[in-house]
């Protein structure tokens, strides 16, 4: 089985609730064989709307590259602005 590329830099749209931004992000990915599935996690480019929903509580979101999609959490900003994304299962990137 051949896994997708271990990291992504680029483009992302953000699907929070209502609201859609298109971020940079920075994105690596892992499998972990114990669990049989893939880990990852990144950052988003300082993005107000992303912000202002992880301040809500609102922590659920989508992310999609190309044609491809998967859930996230937005976790803590770093001193930076940039909000911390972590998924598991299939990454939303693609080799």
């Amino acid at each position: 089985m051949t896994g997708p590329p271990e990291e992504y830099r680029g483009p992302a749209t953000v699907h929070a609730g209502d609201a859609e931004v298109t971020v940079e992000v920075r994105l690596s990915a892992r499998f972990e064989p114990l669990e049989g599935r893939y880990r990852w996690a990144g950052r988003a480019a300082p993005d107000e709307t992303l912000s202002a929903r992880l301040r809500s509580g609102d922590r659920d979101v989508t992310i999609q590259i190309g044609t491809h999609g998967a859930p996230a959490k937005l976790a803590e900003p770093d001193p930076w602005g940039r909000v911390r994304l972590t998924g598991s299962g299939r990454p939303p990137w693609r080799g």
